[in-house]
């Protein structure tokens, strides 16, 4: 059976379909939104395409054949200006014109980067967005943050703009690498500290969820729904006292540890638990979240075998250096997201850079 649920933002709004292992039941929503006519691109990568055409039926699940299938190698290297190029050739080659569409199959890299290409090829056509991943089916395919990463940082250059629907499909779970599905579940604890604390009890409660635990489909509409309120709010992230900028917990560090190591030695979820970490505790330093609690989202990271340090030793340098170049910087200044409690996320601002070079020293950056 299907539910929906709406991203608001007026004669842009979309909505989210979410199904579970019933194939049929995923087309049939697709043919509901493509017109017959359709002419449109599939952007997906390697492993996806083998996944789909090893485990389950291809690409079938599309209700016509697309006019192109651009497949890219995975991988953040991937989100890249060469990246983006090709895409662009694979679409003049096919004469996508701008009655034309995009649908991006794949994780949080295949749908930032053809969301970006939907956003600028002939100055926007139709995105539609199918997640096959944990972490892009809770965060990165709701909202229309679209983007490309520049050697200097992760999402310096790229748009906000709405695919038309978001196809949620559970099925899609069940190849997951293990390692994949635990960095997805690092945004879904993510959800639970900056705006549910139900939903962190919850997921303390349930034990380690996998991709068949009946727990599984409920926590994944939860999260789209608290990113679909936050988006409908505060679309593109202006609100000064918080709104969508509280959805960057953890981010700050997280982004700084992926731009350091070249975006090829953690998993983006990976590194989003390393910042969680040290999200805590910098709010425990303000006085904010008791130990107790810090511990406990130390403890429910570990379920996951994510890490909660660096794996390797980083120069603290090089990470601040990093998080300079943060396309959250306004002004000059780094705002960080902080913990007023389990549950409660807020904007800090003037954190002196000693603190900040103290929490990489306790996640095991060296100081040289």
């Amino acid at each position: 059976m299907t539910t929906t649920h709406s991203v608001e933002l007026g004669n842009r709004s979309y909505k989210i379909f979410f199904t579970q292992n019933d194939w049929s039941e995923l087309k049939a929503n697709l043919e509901q939104n493509f017109s017959a006519d359709l002419r449109y691109a599939i952007v997906t990568d390697q492993v996806i395409e083998e996944t789909l055409e090893q485990n389950f039926s291809g690409f079938d699940f599309l209700p016509h054949p697309p006019a192109v299938r651009i497949t890219l190698k995975a991988g953040e290297q991937s989100k890249s200006i060469s990246g983006i190029e090709d895409i662009y050739s694979d679409l003049t080659n096919s004469q996508i014109d701008r009655s034309g569409a995009i649908i991006a199959i794949g994780g949080g890299v295949i749908g930032d980067l053809a969301g970006y290409a939907a956003a600028s090829y002939m100055r926007g056509i139709t995105l539609y967005q199918i997640p096959t991943t944990l972490l892009a089916m809770v965060d990165s395919s709701i909202g229309g943050k679209t983007g490309i990463n520049l050697a200097a940082g992760k999402n310096l250059v790229g748009a906000f703009y709405q695919p038309k629907a978001v196809f949620i499909h559970n099925a899609f779970l069940q190849t997951l690498p293990q390692n994949e599905f635990s960095a997805g579940m690092a945004e879904v604890i993510k959800y639970g500290l900056l705006s549910d604390a139900y939903l962190f009890s919850q997921l303390q409660e349930s034990g380690k969820l996998s991709p068949d635990h009946k727990n599984l489909p409920n926590i994944i509409q939860d999260c789209c729904m608290i990113k679909a309120s936050i988006v409908g709010k505060d679309e593109k992230e202006t609100d000064a006292s918080g709104g969508r900028a509280l959805l960057n917990l953890g981010h700050t560090f997280a982004h700084a540890i992926e731009a350091a190591t070249g975006y090829n030695q953690y998993l983006h979820g990976e590194a989003v638990a390393v910042g969680l970490v040290l999200a805590g505790k910098l709010s425990h330093r303000l006085g904010h979240l008791p130990q107790n609690d810090l511990d406990a989202i130390i403890n429910l990271i570990k379920t996951y075998d994510l890490p909660i340090s660096l794996r390797n030793p980083l120069p603290i340098a090089t990470l601040t250096d990093a998080m300079k170049s943060d396309k959250k910087r306004l002004h000059g200044k780094l705002n960080f997201i902080a913990l007023e409690r389990i549950g409660k996320a807020i904007i800090v601002d003037n954190i002196k850079e000693d603190w900040i070079d103290d929490l990489w020293l306790d996640a095991g950056a060296t100081k040289k």
